[in-house]
């Protein structure tokens, strides 16, 4: 080493004593950034909340504090908030639909057959005007005594009072009714602020022998509802045919009566005719006999006025003078009347006629 480097190395600074203090400054810098981080940064959970001025209330929550073990007023919205540390405690409450999940409920059936439910859901929600009256008189777990412990009690007053087929089969449908009435009236007097939405049970677990009989009985109930289903079918159709049957009848029926009512109105017709005919032919020989019966009359009425003894006298020549047959003897004469006794018979006639007339 050469006398140059010697001497800066004899030269260079030794530490200080006071070097000590700046590590203080830096531990109590690091110290008092781990207390602001604590105290100002939001509080997400509530065990950070209870050491941190500024907290965080999630939507769908509200903010509810203590101080000193008692519960405060002062209910405050979703956003950020300050808060004394260490004093005030905090925690949010959920105010919008939540879902508890009831598992594993015994109950014993009317006829002493235990059972279990596995699962019940019960959707409610905590109305933000009660939270306070609500969380004073129950506490944060206040769905414990009101939804999870009335559960339970609901359903095993249900299950006494009912027989296994009641429970299993025929009121199951009920039973989420039946426990939301049941939760809701309780809630409405006692706790006002919960409001119970809906509730649904699953099938209860039954003994396995008691369920296998109830499969049986599923079975043969199937089987008779299948026979009835295929009576109905069978009647159903058995109806159709005769639908279709009937409907044949009355359209050949109708058919029937249709070409029935044509030949009696095709009867009608010519009976109609015929009687037009039969009209017409009478008046014809009556116009045909009165004018036979007016000839008549008035050839008589003609007659009657040739009726004279010259007439008469004039017909008797001409009809001897036309025979041409001549008969001789002693009778003759008797046969061939004088003309004037003729004449004076012919004449009697008509002074006779005449009286009368």
């Amino acid at each position: 080493m050469d006398t140059r480097t010697q001497q800066q190395t004899e030269r260079a600074p030794r530490p200080s004593p006071g070097g000590g203090g700046f590590s203080a400054i830096v531990t109590v810098l690091i110290a008092f950034l781990s207390f602001a981080a604590l105290v100002l940064v939001p509080a997400f959970s509530t065990a950070s909340g209870n050491f941190s001025i500024l907290h965080q209330v999630p939507e769908g929550y509200v903010g509810v504090y203590w101080r000193g073990g008692a519960l405060l007023k002062t209910i405050t919205n979703p956003g950020f908030h300050l808060k004394m540390p260490l004093i005030t405690q905090f925690e949010p409450i959920q105010v919008t639909l939540q879902t508890d999940k009831v598992k594993d409920i015994p109950c014993g059936t009317k006829g002493g057959v235990m059972i279990s439910f596995e699962k019940i859901e019960v959707v409610n929600r905590l109305q933000k005007d009660y939270v306070y009256e609500t969380l004073l008189n129950y506490g944060i777990q206040y769905d414990n005594t009101w939804i999870y412990d009335k559960i339970h009690h609901e359903i095993n007053q249900f299950c006494s009072s009912h027989t296994l087929q009641q429970v299993y089969i025929d009121m199951f449908d009920q039973i989420g009714e039946k426990m939301k009435d049941a939760l809701q009236g309780d809630c409405t007097q006692y706790a006002p602020g919960i409001e119970i939405i809906s509730v649904r049970a699953t099938k209860p677990t039954i003994p396995r022998s008691i369920k296998r009989n109830f499969e049986l009985m599923e079975e043969e109930r199937t089987k008779v509802l299948i026979a009835m289903e295929k009576q109905r079918v069978a009647e159903k159709e058995a109806e159709t045919e005769k639908k279709i049957a009937l409907t044949e009848a009355e359209k050949k029926a109708q058919v029937s009566r249709i070409f029935m009512e044509q030949k009696l109105m095709e009867k009608d017709s010519v009976k109609m005719q015929q009687q037009i005919e039969n009209q017409m032919y009478l008046e014809r020989e009556k116009i045909l006999a009165d004018a036979n019966y007016y000839r008549v009359m008035k050839e008589a009425e003609a007659n009657k006025l040739k009726l004279t003894p010259q007439y008469l006298e004039l017909k008797f020549i001409d009809a001897i003078a036309n025979n041409s047959k001549i008969f001789f003897g002693d009778k003759v004469p008797n046969m061939l009347f004088d003309q004037r006794l003729l004449g004076n018979f012919l004449n009697d006639i008509t002074k006779k006629r005449n009286l009368e007339m």
